[in-house]
Formats: C-alpha cells, sequence, structure tokens
C-alpha cells in the first residue's frame, strides 16, 4: 500500500509543482496571505477535505479535516506559505504548501481500510509574529497526535532540538535636565539602560553555555547635553531548554530591577515574543528519514544539533512533531538569502517538494498503519517533555 501511495503523489507531480510556482510568483508577508492560502485551500475543498478558515485568531489561518472511521490516529500536516518583505520566498516557504497538499491527498486517495484522521493546518506569518503560539493558545492543535512539516534546505535532514526564546522591551523612565548647568536634578534612563547592559554581562559568566543573550538600543533618549528621561532596548535571551530560560529570565528581571535603583528611575518590562524549544523525539525523526532513504532523497545527513528559534517549536513542546529538511540547494547555503530565492524555481525545487509529500504520506501511513510505532512515538514524546520540565 505504502507503495500505492508514493505512486501516487507522482501522480499529482504537476499540480503540486505548480502550486509551488503559484505561491513563489505570488510572495505575500504575514498575515497578507490571502491568494496562498486560498490556492492551497480550494484544493483541499475540491477533495473533500471540510475546512476551516479564520482559525486561531489569523484570517490567513485555517483548518482541513479529512477523517476516515473513528478514534484513528489524528496525523497533522502543518504548512508556512509567508515571503520575506522585501525578498520573496527566500526561506521555501512556497514549498510547503504543495509537500503538504501532495502528502495529505495520497493517502486520502489510497488509505481505504485504516481509521483515521489527516488534519491540515494552514499558518501564516512565521517569519513575523510566530503565529503558531497566537494559534495554539486559542485552542488550534488540540485535535492532532502528531505533528509534521516540510521545509526545503542545504541537506536532507530532521532537528535534534530548537532554542527557546523570549524577547523583551525594557523602558526605563528618569527625570530630564540640562547635563552641563544641572546634571544632579536629572536621573538618567540611559544610564540606566547601559548598567542594565554591564549587568547583562556579568550575568553571562554565571548562565548555562546554550544561553544566548542579545540586546540593542532602540530610543537613546536624545542629544548628549541633555539627560534622558526616557530610553528603551530590545533584548532576545534563548536557551534550549524552556525551564531553565524562564529561570534565567527571572534574573534577567532582576538585573534590570538593580539598574532601576541605582539610578532612581522607573522601568517597564514588556515581553513581546516568546517561543519554546522543541521536545525531540528521536524515533520520528528516525522514521522521516527512514522514508527519505526510501525514496532516494538527495543528501541525506545527521539530525541538525545547532538550530535557532521557531513557532513550530511551541507546537512540538505540545504534541509529538518533527520538520524533514529536504535538500534542493548547495550545502553550505544561508536561508534568507539570493541563493535560496534564486532556486525556487529549480528542477531541484520542485523535486524537493515531491520529495516532501513523499517522505510525509510514506510517515503518515507508518503511523496510521502500525499501533506500536505511533505509541513509541508518544512514549517518548512524554518521557523526554517530563525531563525537560526538569531544571
Amino acid at each position: 500500500m505504502k507503495q500505492e501511495i508514493l505512486q501516487n503523489v507522482e501522480e499529482l507531480k504537476s499540480s503540486l509543482i505548480d502550486l509551488g510556482d503559484f505561491i513563489f510568483d505570488n510572495p505575500e508577508i504575514g498575515l497578507e496571505e490571502y491568494k496562498s492560502s486560498k490556492k492551497i485551500i480550494d484544493i483541499l475543498r475540491m477533495n473533500d477535505f471540510k475546512i476551516e478558515t479564520g482559525i486561531g485568531g489569523f484570517e490567513t489561518a485555517f483548518r482541513a479535516v479529512y477523517e476516515v472511521g473513528q478514534n484513528g490516529p489524528s496525523i497533522g500536516l502543518l504548512c508556512e506559505y509567508d515571503a520575506l518583505e522585501g525578498m520573496g520566498h527566500a526561506c521555501a516557504h512556497h514549498m510547503q504548501g504543495p509537500s503538504i497538499v501532495g502528502a495529505a491527498l495520497s493517502i486520502k486517495n489510497q488509505l481505504k481500510d485504516k481509521n483515521y484522521k489527516i488534519v491540515v493546518y494552514g499558518t501564516p506569518a512565521e517569519e513575523t509574529l510566530g503565529a503558531k503560539v497566537k494559534m495554539l493558545e486559542n485552542g488550534c492543535f488540540n485535535d492532532i497526535d502528531v505533528a509534521l512539516m516540510m521545509h526545503g534546505a542545504p541537506d536532507t535532514t530532521t532537528d535534534v532540538k530548537s532554542l527557546a526564546l523570549s524577547n523583551f522591551t525594557v523602558k526605563f523612565h528618569g527625570v530630564r535636565s540640562h547635563a552641563a548647568l544641572a546634571p544632579e536634578k536629572g536621573r538618567s534612563a540611559l544610564d540606566g539602560l547601559i548598567l542594565l547592559f554591564q549587568g547583562i554581562e556579568f550575568l553571562r559568566e554565571h548562565v548555562r553555555e546554550d544561553v544566548k543573550m542579545h540586546y540593542t538600543i532602540t530610543n537613546a533618549g536624545g542629544p548628549a547635553n541633555v539627560v534622558p528621561k526616557y530610553a528603551e532596548a530590545k533584548f532576545s535571551i534563548r536557551s534550549y531548554d524552556r525551564a531553565y530560560l524562564n529561570h534565567v529570565i527571572e534574573r534577567f528581571k532582576k538585573v534590570v530591577q538593580g539598574a532601576s535603583l541605582m539610578t532612581e528611575t522607573d522601568y517597564e518590562i514588556i515581553e513581546t515574543k516568546r517561543l519554546n524549544n522543541k521536545i525531540p523525539v528521536l524515533k520520528l525523526n528516525q522514521i522521516l528519514m527512514d522514508n527519505a532513504e526510501l525514496v532516494n532523497a538527495p543528501r541525506l545527513s545527521p539530525p541538525r544539533e545547532k538550530t535557532g528559534s521557531t513557532d513550530f517549536g511551541n507546537v512540538m513542546y505540545h504534541v509529538p512533531g518533527s520538520c524533514i529538511r529536504v535538500a534542493f540547494v548547495p550545502q553550505g547555503t544561508s536561508s534568507h538569502s539570493d541563493e535560496f530565492l534564486c532556486a525556487g524555481k529549480s528542477e531541484e525545487a520542485h523535486n524537493a517538494i515531491i520529495l516532501g509529500a513523499k517522505i510525509l504520506a510514506g510517515t503518515a501511513y507508518d503511523l496510521i498503519t502500525n499501533k506500536e510505532l505511533f505509541n513509541e512515538v508518544l512514549n517518548e514524546f512524554k518521557v523526554n517533555k517530563e525531563k525537560s520540565e526538569k531544571i
């Protein structure tokens, strides 16, 4: 049966490539992906998927469901379709929708004798808002047992982990005065920021090696001859472990408070973004890679150990999940680059779309038809999450 499913993906090849090229030729930034999401929705609707649009608080998000029987495994297939502002699809998001559609349709068309549910989630604004976070908070992804994605890449691989992230805006409020004639009457908001930066530099020595702390001034308060009453900076703090990151953030907040006390200024701390680390499920990674090997995907590589942050991490903190990265650009090529953009409609990109669909379809088939394998994935996730939540 798996071969019939893979063959069905091959039969869908031209339509999937056309879909990818359409999304590439009509790049839309986050929350404006009207054409892209509609094109994907229309195909799924024509193939008997039940569609719900505007979900999770986002107009361009959607859920598409096809179910056979009752109480079978629920396989989530997630796709992004937002482009980079001013660049277009330089991160290969135009490839995800076609691969997801190919996997969903081939399972639906061929697998008739098992109970299962296929749930396709359209997730907008990954590059800007990380909309999966708010979608999760608003009740999305509670109807799936496993979450799968596809991404174009330099190598065919999976990830072991991702960095949990919290972004903050910190504002200091002081008292303005003339910097030369009456400096004693002022309380410098900028001094508060500078002391905060210095405190972070001392804090670096006393946190784990995986912790990363970045900052920049967004408002320095004005000219040099005025004691500034207002100053603002942005901070990004990361770790591979959300529980430990929460501990570091409490220390960060104490440094902010200390800088405020030393300068007799007031402060505000505003969290602007919060991404969780992925809970690794190595069994699920292996199933994806076994299917990648089955379809002869190029440049099979070990799982990536060093990764950034993603809103898919929040989903993978909630349910077991993994993303198969399929090679279509030369090794070492960076995403968000001209090289990624120029390869977007290449033969390699078209092949990666089809290979991604086959890998996801094969993985979904394995999880639906092999109860023992499915339970192994669920159990590994449970054990690893319990470990992750301990500092």
